[in-house]
């Protein structure tokens, strides 16, 4: 690891934003309230033309708080990568980081940020995701607990929990200038998935990408069903589109969910003509649902949440199948329309 050189950083810290009332002035407050110095940080807002009244919210606060910097730009297309590209241009900091406007930093966030990429060496540092619901009802509880749970995240270390080290990803991240200036600006071609491409990029250039376990952020899931479902849908979707240009970064915890779809699907048209394969497809729809209800029960008595041990089961349902369809289709749509 590199010496820390503790000269002082710029930073600018990017948020994409789209109808976030609830929660931006949160994300702003925690931001104003950093144990970093407040005249080394801008804000950089790229906005969807919100219309729910995020930008009246965010004018009111830059008004009330001058002495933090923020700068409202317009976001016409309502892209999170063409929000990002657009006010990486606007920004003047030698250190970008990222946030999300439904995301709120812990007080030592950009401290944490800074003194990381200094140790390390890091094109990019990021660290972990505090899960809280989106509302408080049962199953955005579920929803948040699934998404926190292996059987929702896989071994994503942001997500679970684990070590400093490498890692291939890290979420929103912390980015040095210069390795943005190397590798380009983001992917506006892939609507979702659009850091981990980056990431590949910053690895294939020789960058390392950190996670360290003391930057800590909390993120509030999507509070509804049908929320959980379309944000899985897109995941699945352009994790499809990204593979097709970089095949070799497809992992297990991502291939599952496919291929789990792919034999139900299988199992259920063969069962049209081979009558046992209905045996066979319920057997392991059982054991699908029998396996998430058992750490569906697990999870509720941890947490002494009866309404996380039923949202639990149900959210990872939505997740698995929402993310395998979306993969699938995507599939689908890029091979006939290339043919």
């Amino acid at each position: 690891m590199n010496t820390p050189d503790h000269n002082p950083h710029h930073v600018s810290i990017i948020i994409p934003c789209f109808n976030e009332v609830e929660t931006i002035e949160a994300l702003l407050r925690s931001i104003l309230y950093q144990d970093y110095p407040i005249h080394l940080m801008e804000v950089v807002i790229a906005d969807g033309m919100s219309n729910d009244g995020s930008r009246e919210i965010i004018n009111s606060f830059a008004t009330e708080y001058p002495d933090l910097p923020i700068l409202l730009i317009d976001n016409p297309h309502r892209q999170i990568p063409s929000a990002l590209n657009q006010a990486i241009a606007a920004a003047g900091g030698d250190i970008v980081v990222r946030l999300d406007a439904h995301s709120v930093p812990e007080k030592d966030y950009i401290k944490r940020c800074v003194q990381v990429l200094e140790v390390t060496g890091a094109a990019n540092v990021g660290g972990a995701w505090v899960i809280q619901p989106g509302n408080d009802g049962l199953i955005a509880r579920g929803i948040a607990a699934a998404a926190a749970h292996p059987l929702g995240a896989g071994d994503a270390r942001y997500r679970i929990g684990g070590n400093a080290g490498e890692v291939e990803t890290v979420p929103f991240g912390a980015y040095r200038r210069e390795w943005i200036e190397r590798v380009g600006l983001f992917n506006e071609d892939l609507l979702t998935n659009e850091d981990y491409e980056y990431n590949v990029r910053l690895r294939g250039a020789g960058g390392l990408v950190w996670f360290d376990p003391s930057i800590r952020i909390t993120y509030f899931a999507r509070p509804t069903l049908i929320s959980l479902a379309k944000q899985y849908w897109r995941y699945g979707y352009w994790k499809a589109r990204m593979l097709m240009q970089y095949p070799e970064t497809l992992r297990w915890r991502q291939a599952i969910p496919l291929l789990f779809v792919l034999t139900l699907i299988l199992l259920a048209f063969l069962s049209i003509i081979f009558p046992l394969t209905k045996r066979l497809l319920s057997f392991l729809l059982g054991a699908y649902l029998l396996t998430t209800v058992v750490f569906g029960t697990i999870q509720g008595f941890k947490q002494r949440d009866f309404g996380v041990a039923l949202g639990f089961p149900v959210s990872l349902w939505i997740m698995h199948f929402t993310w395998g369809l979306g993969f699938l289709a995507s599939s689908i749509h890029s091979r006939f329309s290339k043919g």
